[in-house]
């Protein structure tokens, strides 16, 4: 369905149910040259399992419409606003990459609308490499190859992922190619590793989050390794850390380990 957020129509993926005020609300955070559908599993799951499920594309990106976010803090507004123009009170947020630093900045400055904190394949800081940075503004197609060969840790896809046949690489080159090409105006590549290098506010905004945390890691992710992610847990000692056998694209890699370590987490009934 589309949202107009911020005067702008913002294209949500619902796991192909009607929204319903009753239910619970998941928010679904997509990472930089990505969009909703590397949640595809984990999202049907839920919208299949009595909640409201909203996959946003990110402003400027594939079918929405706006500004694309320059800062992590300006993509964690985009995240509240989507909340207000869906008229939900409370959501849990869960964020991948780039999106976990939007949700953890989005439940620092709006801790009484998030009921649960997932963040998936984090770190802080998340420094990209000069290299990179460079390439994703000057050769992004060679940086595409760079990503996908440093995001997966297998070539073939595992059940519940795609079927017989699919190359995990072809599939994530294909997919950023398409993202990048649907904004001709915006180098997204660029502009998304940017906010991720530049994004100082991980410790601060940690302090602030009230709600239940899970860190979603894999043990094989070369963009984002999980000890990157030790500050974070240690300003978190409460919180839940699940380790998966993937690369950095664990949705795809492991959809399954990542569906059950979320559904636990939200416990959600199998």
């Amino acid at each position: 369905m589309f949202l107009n957020v911020n005067g702008h129509n913002t294209y949500c993926y619902t796991g192909g149910k009607a929204f319903d005020a009753a239910k619970p609300t998941a928010v679904f955070i997509h990472g930089v040259l990505n969009d909703h559908s590397v949640w595809i599993l984990q999202t049907r799951y839920f919208a299949n399992h009595g909640w409201n499920l909203l996959a946003p594309d990110l402003p400027g990106h594939c079918k929405s419409e706006g500004e694309p976010p320059k800062t992590v803090e300006e993509a964690a507004q985009f995240v509240i606003a989507l909340l207000d123009a869906a008229g939900v009170k409370q959501a849990a947020l869960i964020g991948h990459s780039f999106g976990s630093l939007t949700v953890l900045e989005a439940a620092a400055a709006a801790p009484d609308r998030v009921s649960h904190l997932a963040l998936v394949g984090t770190a802080f800081p998340m420094k990209v490499s000069p290299a990179l940075l460079d390439n994703s503004l000057n050769a992004p197609m060679k940086a595409i190859d760079m990503v996908n060969i440093y995001s997966h840790a297998t070539l073939a896809p595992p059940p519940s992922s795609a079927g017989p046949g699919t190359w995990l690489y072809g599939g994530g080159r294909a997919l950023m190619r398409r993202v990048l090409a649907s904004n001709t105006r915006v180098n997204l590549f660029h502009r998304g590793f940017k906010a991720c290098d530049d994004y100082q506010g991980g410790d601060a905004a940690m302090d602030k989050v009230k709600c239940p945390v899970l860190f979603l890691l894999a043990r094989s992710d070369a963009m984002t390794p999980p000890r990157m992610a030790q500050t974070l847990q240690a300003r978190s000692p409460g919180a839940k850390t699940v380790l998966v056998e993937a690369g950095h694209q664990m949705m795809e890699e492991a959809p399954d380990a990542v569906l059950f370590a979320l559904t636990d987490f939200l416990k959600i009934k199998r």
